[in-house]
């Protein structure tokens, strides 16, 4: 690792440590907690081209290379624009799904710098789940009054992509 790799790498953990957003999204599903569990997909995962608001905001998915089934697992994710390295840092089969990003050669909205995400699950009623997808970044962008409820708009967005396709696989599943 060069110099400015690790230079960039303790920049990107200070601004996490400093300026952390924490953004969650909820969509509640007809389906079992195992089933839900099962449907479980992330963004790369998703066959469909997201929004063209997305599209034109967010790097673009190609796909996921690894494992991501157990703690330690490390998954590449490819994009139009680069590539995060994601490890599972917890499994609670039917209820929590958790990851940190360990690396990011990607440019996300100027500048931010993934940390981690998580998929939790909860029964709401007898076959309905409610699905919650968190992320967790930091950004350089100021004025953080002005850009935070921005970032966190284009998070929500990004969330429900993922949920709606999470959605659609699960309850075709009946």
């Amino acid at each position: 690792m060069t110099d400015s790799a690790l230079t960039d790498r303790a920049s990107a953990q200070a601004l996490i440590e400093s300026d952390a957003s924490t953004v969650a999204t909820r969509r509640v599903v007809a389906a079992s907690p195992a089933r839900a569990w099962d449907g479980l997909m992330f963004y790369e995962q998703i066959a469909e081209r997201p929004p063209l608001h997305l599209r034109l905001l967010l790097p673009v998915p190609i796909e996921t290379v690894g494992d991501k089934s157990q703690v330690g697992d490390e998954a590449r994710c490819l994009y139009d624009r680069g590539y995060l390295i994601k490890r599972v840092s917890q499994v609670d089969i039917g209820q929590r799904y958790a990851f940190d990003v360990v690396e990011q050669a990607l440019v996300i909205g100027g500048g931010m710098v993934l940390s981690s995400g998580e998929y939790a699950l909860r029964e709401v009623a007898p076959g309905r789940v409610e699905i919650r997808v968190t992320t967790r970044y930091a950004s350089p962008r100021r004025p953080r009054w002005l850009w935070r409820p921005i970032e966190h708009a284009v998070c929500h967005s990004f969330h429900r992509h993922i949920l709606r396709a999470m959605q659609r696989a699960i309850e075709g599943r009946r």
